[in-house]
This record gives C-alpha cells, sequence and structure tokens, in this order.
C-alpha cells in the first residue's frame, strides 16, 4: 500500500470505521482512540497491505481492537448460558431505539459485532468473514443466533410500543 493509498483510505473511511464502533461501544472518547489505533496499526503494516484490500484490513483491524479493548474490560456471557428470563421484561415501553440498545448490549461481542455490521453497516455475509476472520457459515450462526435472542429480548411489537 502506497502513502496515496492510505491517505485514501483515511479519507474515505475514517467516518465510518468511527461510527461502526461507537455504535458498538457509545463511548465517543474509546472510540476514537481505537479507531486511532486501527490506522496506526494499518500504517505499521502499510507495506504488506494489498491496496485494494484497504478497506477490509483497516475494518478488519478496528474489529480486532475493538474486541481486544471489549474483553478487557468485561466477560462476555455465552448466549447458551445466559437466563432468557432475566433479561426479558414486560413493561409496556415506546422508545423502540432505547429498547434496541439494551438488548444489544445484552448478547454476546462476537454477536453484537456480526448482527451490527451486517444489520446497521449493511455488508455482506463474506465481507463480514473477511472483516472478522469467521467463516461464512460461522458469521451466519451467530447473525441466526444474535436475532433469536434479540427477538426473545425484545418479545411482541405490541407489548413494546
Amino acid at each position: 500500500m502506497t502513502v496515496e493509498e492510505y491517505n485514501d483510505c483515511v479519507q474515505h473511511y475514517a467516518d465510518n470505521v468511527y461510527r461502526f464502533v461507537l455504535k458498538n461501544i457509545r463511548d465517543e472518547e474509546k472510540a476514537s482512540d481505537i479507531v486511532q489505533d486501527a490506522f496506526e496499526k494499518m500504517w505499521r503494516h502499510h507495506a504488506n497491505v494489498d491496496g485494494a484490500k484497504g478497506k477490509s484490513y483497516l475494518f478488519s483491524t478496528a474489529y480486532h481492537v475493538l474486541i481486544d479493548h471489549t474483553r478487557r474490560e468485561k466477560h462476555s456471557v455465552r448466549m447458551e448460558e445466559a437466563d432468557l428470563q432475566e433479561h426479558s421484561h414486560e413493561r409496556q415501553y415506546s422508545d423502540l431505539q432505547e429498547v434496541l440498545h439494551l438488548a444489544l448490549e445484552k448478547l454476546p461481542e462476537d454477536q453484537k459485532m456480526v448482527v451490527m455490521m451486517r444489520d446497521y453497516e449493511g455488508y455482506s455475509y463474506e465481507e463480514i468473514g473477511e472483516m472478522t476472520g469467521l467463516s461464512e457459515s460461522q458469521v451466519k450462526v451467530y447473525i441466526y443466533r444474535a436475532r433469536v435472542f434479540l427477538r426473545k429480548y425484545i418479545g411482541k411489537m405490541e407489548v413494546v410500543v
């Protein structure tokens, strides 16, 4: 990757990477730090990065930095071990976005990342697999499990609305 290609990546993808990280951790300072770390790692390895794959390399690096950061801060609970009754609610509430964010926080980090990449950012299964290092079928499994959990957590839309 040349210096010009690196600068193009910064110019074209910095906002997208920041938005992606911010949606996952909702802390502007930490998101900025993670994005900066991702660009720093990309710069340190720019000689080994193919310029055409700069976007994938950047998002993959940001994803891994984000995972490392969240693992250091908290332990995630596996979906199979989670007590769904403890995390569900029956109250009536009208702020759908807040309910969805609360539900997303309950997901294991890997599932949260792939569902955010797919549903919020619009990446294909193949692109998500490249960025995360997961196989395409594993990405599909994680997204399926996350959506099942979200459906159970949120419940019927009539209750939420």
